[in-house]
C-alpha cells in the first residue's frame, strides 16, 4: 500500500512538489529530498533545536513537524539567510565577529530562532534573549558569543530605526 502524498511548499522562495511518505518529518524531507542539509538532526525529539527552520516566518522544530503539515507554507532554512549572492545576512556576520559558533553543530537552529525574533521587530532585554534561546542547545560556546552576536544585531537594528 502507497502512502505516499503530494506536497507542495515553497523553500527559500523555490516552489516544490514532491510525493512524500505521510510519516517523513519536516527536517528529514529538507535533508533528504532537497539536499538542504544545513538543519541538522540532534535529539529527534524536539529538545536540542538543531533542525529548528521557519514556516510562515515561526520558528518550528522540523524533526518534530510531518512535511506534509508544511503542505502551502513557505519555509525558510539556514540556506535561505545568506543573500543570493552569498553575501552572510547580518545575524550570520555577527556569529562571525563575536565568535558565536564552534562546532557550528547548533548554530543554524540558533541563527533561525533569532531570525524569527528579529523579525518581529522587538528588542528584548538580554535576559529576554536568553530565555529565547534556552530552547537550543550548544555544548560549545557557553552562549556568550552567541548572546553577544545577538545584541549587536538587535542594536544596529534599534540605531537604523531611530535614525531621522
Amino acid at each position: 500500500m502507497n502512502t505516499n502524498q503530494t506536497l507542495s511548499l515553497t523553500v527559500n522562495g523555490v516552489e516544490h512538489t514532491r510525493e512524500v511518505p505521510a510519516r517523513m518529518n519536516l527536517v528529514d524531507f529538507l535533508r533528504n529530498e532537497l539536499h538542504l542539509t544545513g538543519s541538522h538532526v540532534g535529539c529527534e525529539h524536539g529538545v536540542c533545536g538543531a533542525c529548528t527552520v521557519l514556516v510562515d516566518g515561526l520558528s518550528v522544530r522540523g524533526c518534530l513537524m510531518f512535511a506534509l503539515q508544511a503542505q502551502g507554507c513557505h519555509i525558510t532554512t539556514i540556506e535561505g539567510l545568506a543573500d543570493k549572492d552569498g553575501a552572510l545576512s547580518p545575524l550570520q556576520a555577527a556569529f562571525h565577529d563575536q565568535h558565536g559558533l564552534q562546532c557550528g553543530f547548533c548554530t543554524p537552529g540558533m541563527l533561525m530562532t533569532l531570525q524569527e525574533l528579529l523579525n518581529e521587530g522587538i528588542t528584548p532585554t538580554e535576559d529576554e534573549l536568553r530565555e529565547r534561546l534556552s530552547g537550543n542547545l550548544c555544548r560549545c560556546t557557553g552562549y556568550e558569543g552567541i548572546v553577544k552576536a545577538a545584541l549587536q544585531v538587535l542594536q544596529s537594528q534599534s540605531n537604523a530605526g531611530s535614525a531621522p
